[in-house]
């Protein structure tokens, strides 16, 4: 049995790596180790997750995924996380979670066949419960935000995101040069969105008043 550990956070700006040290401290307590770490940032509402799959396909049947939190591992949608669950019973990788008590037994080795059919019954369903809470939690909170968008914009309070003035005016620049929008594109990263807009900044700046 290998345990693997898994971090998350869903953005850049977050420390994915912020619960290692409680992660090693509940397996050094246990007298175990972690054979290797998985660490990225990406949203849990997501199942474009490399590094959780990378994670998965390394996996042997019997070795466990050590999560901090259910809501590290998922705040997916139903469908998606019945998607996920089905991979990790192909592997047939036990999941424990530190705010999951019913999964500590997990990383524990012997006992018998019916103690052991019991407790993974236990912990699923309570896995199933803290997922569909995660869930429920990232919706409230995009709702709350979308609320909170729609009152400053009544208000005449809310301003979106600040321009990135020096990068739309290379790419104004680009636009100038007769760049194409596929180069442009593949070159910057950026969106045929944003492109757009600063398509029609230009045309209307060069058209005679």
């Amino acid at each position: 049995m290998f345990i693997r550990a898994y971090l998350r956070a869903s953005t850049k700006e977050q420390d994915a790596s912020r619960a290692k040290e409680d992660l090693e401290r509940f397996v050094n307590e246990r007298g175990l180790k972690i054979a290797a770490t998985y660490t990225e940032n990406e949203s849990g509402a997501s199942l474009q997750r490399p590094e959780l799959f990378r994670l998965l396909a390394d996996c042997q049947p019997g070795d466990v995924l050590l999560v901090e939190q259910v809501d590290r591992l998922s705040r997916l949608n139903a469908s998606d996380w019945e998607r996920l669950k089905a991979e990790i019973a192909i592997k047939r990788v036990r999941v424990v979670a530190l705010d999951l008590p019913t999964s500590h037994q997990l990383v524990q080795t012997g006992g018998d066949e019916f103690s052991a059919r019991m407790l993974d019954a236990v912990n699923g369903m309570m896995l199933d419960m803290l997922a569909a809470i995660a869930r429920k939690d990232y919706e409230d909170r995009r709702r709350r935000q979308a609320q909170g968008i729609a009152k400053a914009k009544a208000d005449g309070a809310f301003k979106g995101r600040p321009e990135d003035e020096k990068r739309n005016a290379a790419l104004i620049a680009m636009l100038k040069g007769g760049q194409t929008w596929a180069s442009i594109v593949a070159a910057t990263g950026v969106s045929t969105s944003t492109l757009s807009r600063l398509a029609k900044r230009l045309r209307e700046s060069e058209t005679p008043a």
